[in-house]
This record gives structure tokens, C-alpha cells and sequence, in this order.
């Protein structure tokens, strides 16, 4: 059992180790690759290649990047291997049209100034719509296609212009946006501070033992309750302060009235010497 679990560690040892390997040459073929491919470019451009670190990340950018430009520089090379052949049919074609033309007679020298004007100004629009001959029907269509690239163009301008007017619009919705969370924060600023009011105040009652029944209008009622009855008891009152006044007792009473006559008498004594002497003055 022993044996067979050890054969077992030692073949998943062999195995991990081919593949770390398998790994490592791999990656050493692509750090080759790209090296050489690193080396072509600068050479050509006439530059040493610059140093930097190889990491997996930069070397899968790389081998990215230099099989894009190997395939267009492929491409290149088809279409410049393909221009040669192509100019060599056109000359060939152009001998065959110019023998034609010479045998019917109509030989570029024999031709009037402005025909020859013309067939160089309609060369020149056939090159520049890039038209493979100078029919009707070629012209037709690249006016269509130059007609269709126009209205994509055109869209195109109206969209980034739109989204051009999107932008200037965000600005002062975003100034509004930053002012109305400023309002919101002082409002929440607010609310917390109203609660806490709100809290101490329901406790500062609750303590005092405030209840729905002594509320402010049950308060302005009894007010009111109070000023009716202080009315009602008010000639009560006066009438019992006037006995209150009263002496206690009927010996006491004739002499507080014996107090009250002297009390007049000598009044009356006081105001008739000052009119003798007054009198007497005048005199």
C-alpha cells in the first residue's frame, strides 16, 4: 500500500515538473519572439532597443501587438507585390486602346485641345472617386457612395454636436445638483437639531408631569372660567369689605363716632382762625 502511494507521489512529481517545464519553455520561446521582433523594429528605425523588464503581462501586450503588425505588414507586402502586375496590365491595356484609337483615327495628336482637356480632367475624377474605368455607370455609383458617406458624415456631426449641447447643459444642472445637496445637508442638519430640541423639551415636560389636559387652549379656558367668576364675586367682595370696616362691638362703635366729631370739630375750629387771621391781615 505504501509502495503504490509513493509511486503515485513520485509520478504527480514527474508529472508537475513536465509541465512546469513544458511552461518555462514556452514562455521562453515568446520572450524569443518578441525579442527578435523588438529588435527587426529599432534596427530598422535605426535605434537601439530600449531595456526594460520582461513580466507576463508585458510579454502577452507584446507578442499582441507584434503579430497585429507582422499581419499588416504581410498585407503590405501582398499589395505592393500586386501593384507592379496591376500597372503592367494597365499599360498593356492603354497600348491596346491607344492602337485602337490611332487606327480609327483618333490619335491623341489629332485631337482638339479641349477633347484631350477634357479626357485629362475626367482621368483625374475617375482617379479621385477611384474608379476602375470611365463609365457612366461607375460614376453613378461612386456619387452614390460619396452621397451616402456624406450623410453619415452629416449625422455624425449632428450627433457630436448634440452631445455637445448635452455637455454644456450638465455644467449648470450639476451647479443646481451641488446646491441642492448643500440645501439638503443644512436641512438634515436642521432636522437633527430639531430633534433633539423636540427630545429635551417632551422631557423637560414629561418631568414636570405635563399631560394633554393642561394643554394651552384647556389653560386659556380656565382663564376665562376665572374671569367670569372674579366678576360675579367682585360686588360680593366689596360688600363684605365694607362690614369688614365696622367696629366689633356697639360701645366701641359710638366712640369711634365721639373720635370721628372731635376729630370734625377741631376741622372746623382750625378752618375758622385761618379765615379771622386771614381776615385780620387784609385789615
Amino acid at each position: 500500500m505504501s509502495d503504490t502511494m509513493r509511486g503515485a507521489d513520485l509520478s504527480g512529481t514527474i508529472s508537475v515538473t513536465s509541465e512546469s517545464s513544458k511552461a518555462t519553455g514556452f514562455d521562453a520561446n515568446r520572450i524569443a519572439e518578441v525579442k527578435a521582433w523588438l529588435t527587426s523594429q529599432f534596427d530598422a528605425a535605426g535605434k537601439d532597443v530600449p531595456d526594460f523588464k520582461y513580466t507576463p503581462r508585458s510579454i502577452n501586450e507584446l507578442q499582441k501587438i507584434a503579430t497585429l503588425s507582422q499581419a499588416k505588414t504581410q498585407a503590405a507586402v501582398i499589395v505592393a507585390n500586386d501593384h507592379p502586375q496591376k500597372a503592367a496590365e494597365y499599360r498593356s491595356q492603354a497600348a491596346t486602346i491607344r492602337e485602337i484609337l490611332e487606327s480609327v483615327g483618333l490619335a491623341q495628336e489629332s485631337l482638339p485641345s479641349n477633347v484631350v482637356s477634357s479626357s485629362h480632367v475626367l482621368a483625374k475624377v475617375a482617379n479621385l472617386l477611384d474608379v476602375r474605368d470611365t463609365e457612366l455607370s461607375s460614376f453613378l455609383v461612386a456619387v452614390a457612395e460619396l452621397s451616402l458617406r456624406k450623410t453619415a458624415v452629416e449625422e455624425k456631426r449632428a450627433k457630436v454636436q448634440q452631445e455637445s449641447k448635452l455637455e454644456d447643459d450638465i455644467a449648470p444642472c450639476e451647479a443646481q445638483m451641488e446646491n441642492w445637496k448643500t440645501n439638503l445637508a443644512i436641512m438634515e442638519s436642521k432636522e437633527r437639531h430639531y430633534l433633539q430640541k423636540y427630545g429635551y423639551y417632551k422631557a423637560a415636560l414629561n418631568h414636570v408631569g405635563y399631560t394633554p389636559e393642561i394643554s394651552h387652549g384647556v389653560l386659556v379656558e380656565m382663564a376665562e372660567h376665572k374671569k367670569d367668576l372674579e366678576k360675579k364675586t367682585k360686588q360680593i367682595l366689596d360688600t363684605l369689605r365694607s362690614y369688614q370696616d365696622l367696629p366689633p362691638d356697639k360701645a366701641l362703635a359710638a366712640l369711634a363716632i365721639e373720635d370721628k366729631k372731635r376729630q370734625y370739630a377741631a376741622a372746623e375750629k382750625y378752618l375758622e382762625d385761618v379765615l379771622q387771621s386771614a381776615l385780620a391781615s387784609s385789615e
